[in-house]
């Protein structure tokens, strides 16, 4: 099969590349659409030393497996846990000490013409829904993991640090909370996509100091982490949505003496972000930029880290 293969900082295109075996307990599933995230990028300068196909965001059609899945459209979730470490047992499946994660830690991922997923992982996809739509589940469900760990409501005065694909997801899913919202970025074409939704956006320059319960950083650079850092108020809540490639300073004092909050966050729950789909209560298609078939995944990737590019998609059905 065609798929994209990464190693050693170096992207290539395969062709012969076996289709895989799925083990007992997973599918095999054909990629329909995928699409390329951030991580991917990072991957490829160094974020983590994977080898293998990467990719996780995808939408594909299952072909082995259970037979009452044959045939449907699915979206999976990309960690695959063992079920039996403390982790697994306490109900944190994404922290399972020995799980691997699709396309980026010891499992293949979907820029590739098929991928195998355990069925336990396995979404349906309405067909309210399209192929495209629902190749944003996977950050989409990423974007409301943040209202998994903190409670915001209408009372919240919340700030969103970037107009990236992710920033603009997680600002779309925390407007919906009814909660005082501000989105900053640096690109006025990308933040006129929330305007449109009806969501307060501007500059930095418009972000006052101490004024807000929560900031949510989804740059991955010191600036937009200052940025939010400096707009908390004491005791407030500091939500980290980007993974760094390289170290970040901060000043740990100031933290401590306002009492500030840090908390992680990455994968979420994707049945509430296949609802917010189906029920078209997010805007998804605007942030598609580009489109390529799996055999040109190359210039995908040369397109994705152009700036300002927002959603990159390959269509693995044309390969």
């Amino acid at each position: 099969m065609k798929a994209l293969w990464l190693e050693n900082r170096t992207l290539q295109l395969r062709t012969d590349l076996p289709v895989p075996e799925p083990p007992p307990g997973e599918a095999l599933v054909k990629v329909l659409r995928a699409g390329i995230c951030n991580t991917d990028l990072e991957l490829l300068r160094g974020y983590y030393p994977y080898c293998g196909v990467p990719g996780h965001e995808f939408v594909g059609q299952v072909e082995g497996g259970p037979e009452e899945w044959r045939g449907r459209r699915v979206v999976g979730d990309i960690n695959a846990a063992c079920g039996d470490c403390r982790f697994c047992r306490s109900g944190q499946p994404t922290h399972c000490e020995n799980r691997t994660v699709l396309g980026i830690v010891n499992r293949h991922g979907a820029f590739a013409e098929y991928l195998t997923l355990p069925v336990k992982n396995l979404h349906a996809v309405p067909e309210s829904v399209s192929t495209d739509e629902a190749t944003f589940t996977e950050p989409l469900a990423a974007a409301l993991e943040i209202q998994q760990q903190v409670p915001i409501d209408a009372n919240s005065k919340v700030l969103v640090v970037g107009d990236g694909k992710l920033g603009l997801l997680v600002a779309q899913s925390l407007a919906l909370t009814g909660c005082d919202l501000l989105a900053v970025g640096r690109h006025r074409e990308k933040l006129a996509l929330l305007e449109n939704r009806g969501i307060a956006t501007g500059f930095a320059d418009a972000v006052r100091d101490r004024a807000f319960d929560v900031a949510v950083e989804c740059t991955g650079n010191p600036e937009g982490f200052d940025i939010a850092r400096r707009a908390l108020r004491p005791r407030g809540i500091l939500v980290l949505k980007s993974t760094y490639a390289g170290h970040l300073s901060l000043d740990v004092s100031s933290l401590v003496v306002d009492e500030i909050t840090l908390v992680g966050s990455r994968c979420g729950p994707f049945p509430q972000a296949i609802d917010l789909l189906a029920n078209h209560r997010v805007d998804v298609m605007s942030l598609v930029c580009d489109r390529f078939p799996l055999s040109q995944g190359l210039a995908a990737f040369d397109r994705a880290q152009e700036r300002g590019t927002l959603k990159v998609l390959l269509d693995a059905s044309d390969a």
